[in-house]
């Protein structure tokens, strides 16, 4: 984007959030950190501040003049994180996705998606706004095969290949996977039509019911090598107690997320 200063914007789930945390504290090339004001986002500012790290929190609507009144020179990485929520409404995940995309690609050079396929709704978003993205990068999180990965597990383990091994492997004894913020999220989904502030029990009743038709009966910890998330191991248990499961812990990584950001930064010549 030439006359322009660069600007990196990161739209995503809150899910994924120790892994944005882990990506800002190890880049030395960033200037400028701005923060969609939303409700996703106080647990991450609160990572970003036991990091050290400094940022702005401004509305939406407020990010194109703030960044009028940048160095042009200057890298700005701009983060807007959507609810856990929307998952359950594919559909409205879409929407929101793409509005929000609508909105930053006024002022991004380039938008890098924190969202794997979602449901197959999210497959084509490259293709959808390669004619309407004037000019801005369009990239969502790819395994080493160029495939979109599936969600934030598959995106975690490396991709589809070990993700698919994974699922392979629990065929007998089907797994619920829990990563540390989805260890800690999980109560935010609107799985069965109730939630856990308003009517607890009732919401418990259903997602056991739920879990009962998958045929889950162990849980698996995701060990991400990533520590933002106090007492996972305790959020874990808990998790298996509630609904009776046995625990088994498998390793995941960043990798695909740092591949993806460092490809989409030599993109847009931040180096």
């Amino acid at each position: 984007m030439e006359g322009k200063m660069t600007v990196l914007s990161i739209l995503g789930c809150k899910i994924l959030q120790d892994e944005l945390v882990w990506l800002l504290s190890n880049d030395s090339d960033i200037d400028n950190i701005l923060i969609v004001e939303n409700e996703n986002i106080y647990e991450f500012t609160e990572k970003l501040d036991e990091q050290h790290i400094h940022y702005e929190i401004l509305p939406l609507d407020k990010i194109s003049n703030k960044l009028e009144d940048t160095d042009e020179n200057k890298v700005t990485i701009v983060v807007n994180f959507l609810e856990v929520a929307l998952h359950m409404l594919l559909d409205k995940l879409k929407s929101e996705v793409y509005q929000n995309m609508r909105e930053m690609i006024t002022f991004s050079s380039g938008i890098l998606l924190f969202y794997g396929l979602c449901g197959n709704v999210l497959g084509d978003v490259e293709k959808d706004f390669s004619m309407e993205s004037d000019g801005c990068v369009i990239r969502i999180l790819k395994d080493n095969t160029g495939r979109v990965v599936d969600d934030c597990i598959a995106a975690t383990v490396g991709g589809y290949a070990n993700y698919f091994k994974l699922i392979t492997e629990s065929t007998k004894e089907p797994a619920f996977f829990l990563t540390p913020m989805f260890a800690t999220s999980w109560k935010e989904f609107p799985l069965t039509g109730y939630d856990f502030d308003s009517n607890p029990e009732e919401a418990l009743r259903l997602w056991k019911m739920v879990n009962d038709i998958a045929g889950y009966s162990r849980v698996a910890k995701v060990n991400t090598g990533l520590t933002y998330v106090e007492d996972f191991d305790e959020k874990v248990e808990e998790y298996a107690k509630l609904f009776g499961y046995s625990i088994f812990e498998i390793s995941g990584n960043q990798e695909i997320f740092e591949n993806c950001y460092q490809s989409i930064k030599n993109e847009l010549g931040i180096i």
